[in-house]
């Protein structure tokens, strides 16, 4: 898979799917992070303005979260598995973020792992009613074929909500920010989506990094005529 550079570019390229997106990297040895401007801004700082530790990333983490989130870092760096979660966390102004957090390994040629890189994304809901309509529209335009795929895109939401326990709307502009960051159509990511998730094993701790996995890497084997 490849490793997401950290850049503003992430931010802006779901800026039009309404998800506020952002990536990092997580470095094993020395515990050493690397966020983009968006990560960054999430959080309440300027872009360059802080240097991101683990002990800097936990004291944002909401209190009730915080220990679940040192627990999988300590099982990240100790297994060699990616970090993946679901959880809150406190802004500089004291505003409370939702967010999931999809990654995958870094690997080296050798196939050692060397840490784990991927996406942070805000699911906090600060759009309102006017804008949900506006969303409508643009999408009604933007993805005329919607409607008549409706069936593999609900069932692809129904994966993320399961995995995520996430809201329909936010399963959806999950799905509709990976359709525009891969250039494949919404419909037919979905129908891949679906056709991979039948192959995961039953469920088990090890599910959501392997979902992460597929989730970030599906857009690779769409078939090339599929996106035509």
């Amino acid at each position: 898979m490849p490793q997401p550079t950290p850049t503003t570019g992430d931010a802006e390229g779901a800026a039009s799917g309404h998800l506020s997106v952002g990536s990092f990297r997580f470095w094993f040895a020395g515990e050493r992070w690397e966020w983009s401007d968006e990560v960054a801004r999430m959080h309440g700082y300027e872009p360059g303005s802080v240097v991101p530790t683990t002990d800097l990333l936990l004291s944002h983490k909401h209190p009730d979260d915080r220990e679940h989130v040192r627990d999988l870092l300590d099982h990240a760096v100790q297994s060699g598995e990616s970090f993946s979660s679901r959880h809150r966390f406190i802004d500089t102004a004291g505003g409370e973020h939702d967010a999931i957090v999809v990654a995958d390994r870094i690997v080296d040629e050798s196939g050692a792992v060397l840490g784990t890189a991927g996406y942070y994304i805000d699911l906090t809901d600060t759009f309102g009613e006017a804008r949900s309509e506006t969303r409508q529209e643009v999408l009604d335009e933007a993805l005329p074929d919607l409607f008549e795929n409706r069936a593999a895109i609900e069932q692809a939401k129904g994966v993320l909500i399961a995995v995520y326990r996430v809201s329909a709307d936010q399963a959806f502009r999950v799905l509709q920010w990976r359709s525009q960051e891969t250039n494949v159509k919404l419909r037919v990511l979905a129908k891949q989506l679906v056709a991979e998730v039948v192959s995961l094993p039953p469920p088990s701790p090890t599910v959501q990094s392997q979902f992460d996995h597929v989730l970030l890497t599906v857009h690779e084997r769409v078939p090339a005529e599929s996106t035509r």
